[in-house]
């Protein structure tokens, strides 16, 4: 299975699918926190209270983490969140850094099931890491299909040239 999903053109079709209809639920939830006035103060609060009780939706070490680090620095959090959110739609809907964008995309879901939100986060998680686990299969009906090649090309060309000169040196 893993060999079709990274080889055969017939599974980067629906991978290409996949990946239009992810990317389009990201974009769909960034725009709407961009254009909404997004404040992640009361998603955040309601985590940490899902931390107590008989049967905690949300583990200690997160409502600690959410205490100790987001909560304090929710102003970072009120941009990174929507505009992260629009980015890693736009990467997987471009099919541009399309491995990163998904890797992305699974840590944000991540990050929402730990807080206590299930909602469509797991169906999400798992069509993520088809895309993952496809590489660049999964871009190959996308931007990804020039820029790779290129960056192989000129980026990393550079820095092996460099490190093999450093170990000629």
């Amino acid at each position: 299975m893993g060999k079709w999903l990274k080889d055969n053109i017939y599974a980067s079709c629906i991978l290409a699918v996949l990946r239009l209809y992810i990317g389009y639920q990201w974009i769909q939830a960034g725009l709407g926190k961009l254009s909404g006035g997004f404040d992640a103060g009361g998603f955040l609060h309601g985590a940490v209270t899902q931390a107590t009780g008989e049967h905690p939706s949300v583990q200690t070490w997160w409502a600690e983490f959410l205490n100790g680090f987001a909560l304090p620095n929710i102003g970072l959090f009120n941009v990174l969140v929507p505009w992260g959110e629009f980015l890693v739609g736009l990467g997987l809907v471009l099919g541009t850094f399309t491995t990163l964008s998904a890797f992305l995309g699974l840590a944000m879901n991540f990050a929402y099931m730990f807080s206590g939100a299930t909602s469509t986060n797991p169906q999400m998680v798992i069509f993520e890491l088809i895309i993952i686990i496809a590489g660049f299969n999964s871009a190959r009906i996308g931007l990804d299909r020039w820029i790779m090649p290129f960056l192989r090309m000129r980026v990393f060309s550079k820095n092996e040239q460099q490190m093999q000169k450093n170990t000629v040196a």
